[in-house]
Order: structure tokens, then sequence, then C-alpha cells
């Protein structure tokens, strides 16, 4: 979709080249929609940095948007501590990476390596009693300066996750992702900096932006070629990203894949071999891997070194989480699987797409949304539909909570495609008892439950999404057409918990 822009800032800032200000606004909207779709309490802002290539030149340090906090002053010397910087070498340097280049592009590469390394520096120290986080891109040299990205994140949320080790690199230098944010902070880097390298400035940006469910796969991607290298994988060879998603995609005899697979060397300090395969199974072949997923059970997994399935085994003794060479991948259901370590998910994949591990409910979000959507300002009556919502979200068939001031209203006009009861408040129990069929569960505010089993109806409007089912998508369309307040809690098989409101809808499609 092309971005278009039909006027300036009445005052526009310093400008480095034409399409600054245009620039900037695109990344700002290809950031939005990467990161709100992974947490968007994360709240990504985007500045652009200029640095005078010459340190001596009587040319101004320009950061834009100059509200945004970043003093000009801070980066007076970047570009000359860079330079000092990369004369003696780095921890990502690798000598063999430069051969064949011309002295020229050599020193072009070595002081741009020094550059952002010292820009970074720069930006942490600014961090340090900052509630945001500032991260660096790689810097663009455009005439008489260098062009610098910078993504501005809220702190708190960024570090709510899991992550693994920082600074680890492929053998050419780049970075390895330590996480699911940090793997789209590589790719969103990746992005700036190549649409900066066109003939025409940021025009990539500004009118073929990448759409927002490919950068989310690349970052995936990016996390799982960590994994592999740990291994002693190649990650080209492995692309353990897209094997996993093959692999959790298919049936064997028409069920979903549940199961585990561990990721470890052969003779793993902490891996036991139950019988191990005389001919181990290449990852590749997805059909082979889905059977052995067969034999799988809560306590004996898949063995795997990323590249072969050589055995199956269990987990033994207590493993050393800083080694970071024994990873579990768990197979939840049909085209749904988790990257967790030492007992932690670092990443979930859906239908191919990658999502962070958010907690099954967030208490405070749903406190908000009742407020939003009934006004409700009374602490017993939310911490009534709390615990029911609480209760629905362990249903492993996944269910659907409907909650609407006109229950006893949709119930009568629903009558036809639902199961009427006398009107009774829900408690855990009941609730347990009425989400294990079929069918949504309508109930007021006051958490009085008038009818289960309801077979929602509501119009199409074209905001459900292909990846979802068909629970969370009649819900989306119930809540659109709804002329009443409502709030509908979707749970899904694989786990997922979705509270929907026309409030958050709308700010989804924002």
């Amino acid at each position: 979709m092309s971005v278009l822009f039909t006027s300036t800032p009445p005052n526009p800032p310093l400008a480095v080249w034409r399409h600054q200000t245009r620039y900037r606004i695109a990344a700002q909207q290809t950031a939005q929609a990467l990161f709100d779709a992974l947490d968007d309490d994360l709240r990504p802002l985007v500045l652009v940095l200029g640095l005078p290539a010459d340190p001596a030149a009587d040319l101004p340090i320009v950061v834009e948007p100059a509200e945004a906090g970043l003093a000009p002053e801070l980066f007076a010397e970047a570009v000359a501590h860079g330079r000092l910087k990369e004369l003696r070498g780095g921890p990502a340097y690798n000598a063999s990476m430069e051969d064949g280049m011309s002295p020229e592009i050599l020193k072009l590469r070595f002081e741009t390596r020094g550059v952002r390394a010292a820009v970074q520096y720069t930006l942490e120290q600014f961090d340090k009693d900052s509630p945001h986080l500032h991260f660096s891109s790689w810097p663009v040299r455009l005439g008489d300066y260098y062009v610098i990205t910078i993504l501005q994140m809220e702190r708190k949320p960024l570090k709510a996750y899991p992550s693994l080790r920082p600074d680890r690199y492929y053998t050419n230098g780049r970075p390895l992702a330590s996480s699911l944010v940090e793997g789209a902070l590589f790719r969103f880097n990746e992005e700036c900096v190549k649409s900066l390298n066109e003939p025409e400035p940021g025009a990539g940006l500004l009118f073929r932006p990448r759409e927002t469910d490919e950068l989310l796969r690349a970052a995936g991607k990016s996390l799982l070629d960590t994994p592999a290298q740990a291994l002693g994988a190649d990650p080209t060879v492995a692309v353990l990203f897209y094997t996993l998603n093959t692999i959790s995609s298919l049936r064997y005899e028409g069920g979903a894949g549940v199961g585990s697979l561990l990721l470890a060397r052969r003779g793993h300090p902490n891996i036991e071999e139950v019988f191990a395969l005389t001919c181990p199974t290449e990852m590749s072949d997805y059909r082979a891997v889905r059977k052995l997923l067969e034999m799988a059970n809560a306590d004996v997994h898949l063995l795997a070194d990323g590249e072969k399935v050589y055995a199956l085994g269990r987990q033994v003794g207590s493993y050393d989480a800083s080694r970071e060479d024994l990873f579990d991948i768990n197979f939840v259901t049909h085209y749904t699987w988790e990257l967790a370590h030492a007992g932690q998910v670092l990443m979930r994949a859906r239908y191919g797409l990658p999502t962070l591990p958010r907690p099954r409910l967030n208490r405070a979000h749903f406190k908000r949304d009742l407020k939003r959507t009934f006004g409700m300002n009374n602490p017993e009556k939310g911490k009534r539909l709390w615990e029911v919502v609480l209760e629905a979200s362990r249903q492993a068939k996944g269910t659907l909570l409907v909650i609407t001031t006109e229950a006893l209203a949709e119930a009568d006009r629903l009558k036809l495609q639902c199961t009427l009861i006398e009107p009774v408040p829900l408690t855990p129990l009941i609730t347990q008892l009425v989400t294990a069929i079929d069918g949504a569960v309508l109930l007021d505010p006051e958490g009085y439950c008038y009818s289960i089993g309801v077979i929602l109806d509501g119009k199409a409007s074209g905001h459900g999404t292909s990846t979802r089912g068909a629970r969370y998508n009649s819900a989306v369309r119930y809540v659109e057409s709804s002329p009443y307040p409502c709030l509908v809690v979707v749970v899904s098989e694989d786990g997922m918990v979705d509270v929907l409101t026309k409030e958050s809808l709308a700010e989804e499609r924002e």
C-alpha cells in the first residue's frame, strides 16, 4: 500500500535530505504496525539522527523530531569516537568477511561500524534512568552526513519478556537475535538501511513498504537461527522456523501433531536416549518427522540436533541455563508450536506467524476493558467477572463468553440457536459446566447467565483474519454488529485468550 503525504509540517526541522520528514513518518508507520502486532505497550517512536561525516565541518547535528528529547549535543563526539573505536577492532569483527573489498569500501565499513557502536553507547548512557530504551540502526552516508534511524520503545514491556544471551553473531558478523522483539528490531533496521541506500533515499518505505506479517516471519526466522547456531548447525541449512512451521501444519491420519522435540547436540549431559534411530531423519523430511512425533508423549520427546532427528529420549538432571544449548519445541495443536528455553517460552507461532508469549489473561487490561465498555468501577463485580473469565480460560476445548448489557434481550432474540436457562449468577463451578459444550455463554455485567451453547450471528465486516478460527471470527462479527455495549472473551483450543470490545478492535485497525 502506498503512503500519501499531502502537506509539509508548518515548522520543518533541519533536513539532511529532502525526503527526511516523509521518510520518518513512513518508518514510524512501519514500526507502529510491526511492534503493535507483538505488544501494543511497546509504543515505538522513530527518530532520525544526522551526524556530519567530517567532525571538523561547520555543519549542525540534526535530530528529528526535536521534541523527542534527544539533544544534538549528546552525539557531538560520536563520529570521532567511532573512528577511534573501529581502529581497535570490535567484538563482531571478522577479517575474513572483508575479503575482496576495495580500500574505500573497507574504510567506510569500518567507520560505519564504529559510528553505530558510538551512537548506541551514547543512547545506552542516556537510557540509564529513563523509562525508554533507544536502538540505533546502521549509519547510511548521505552527502555530508551519516543518517541513523533510531527506534525508541518502552522499557517495562520490553524487559517483561524472556530472552537469550545477547551479543552473539553469524559467521559474517551480523548479530543473532536473542528474542523475537530483537529479531523484529533487526528486520526493521534492515528495511530502513535498505531504503536509505536506494537511489532515491527513503523511497522504499514511502511507496513499497513490506507487509507486517512478512517482517514478523523474518523476525521469527532470525530468532530460530540462534538455537541452530548454538547447536553447531548452519542456520541457512537448518531453516528451523520454516521447518517447524511445516511440521506443525501436517496431520497424521487426520490428527493434529501434539508433542515435544528437544533441540540438543547428541551426548548432551542433560539428555537421556530411550532409543536411537539407526539412520537419523533429516528435519527437512517433514512427513517423516511428523510421523515420529506420534511416539512422543509428556515424558518422551523427539531429539534433534537442528538438522536431524537422531533419537527419542527425555531430559534428565539439572540443566545449566547459562549454557543455552538445550531448547524445547512444543507442538501445541494443529499449526501451532512454541520455542522455549529453561522453562520459559520465547516465542509462539500460529499458522506460520510468530507472536510473543503473552500471559493467558491480563487482569489490569481486563479491568480497563470493563471500565471502558460498561463504565464499571465496582471492584466486587469486577472480581466476580474476573473469576468467571479465569475459569473459562482453562477450558481445554476453547469457549466464548459474551458479556453484554442486554443479555436477556439477546437470549430471547437468539433463542432458536441456543439453550435458554433460568438466570443464574455464574460461579467458577457453573462456568466450568456451561463452557464444556460448544457455543457461547451469554451473561450480563452483573455476572448473571441467561443462555448457553449460543451460536453467534453478526454481519461480516471484513475485519476478521484468516489465521484465526471460526470462533474468533464469529466473535469479531458479533462485537462489531452489536448495537449494545458488549465484551467477548475468546478462548482458543491452543490456549490463546483474546478480549474483544469495539474499542480494542478499532485500535487494532488504526
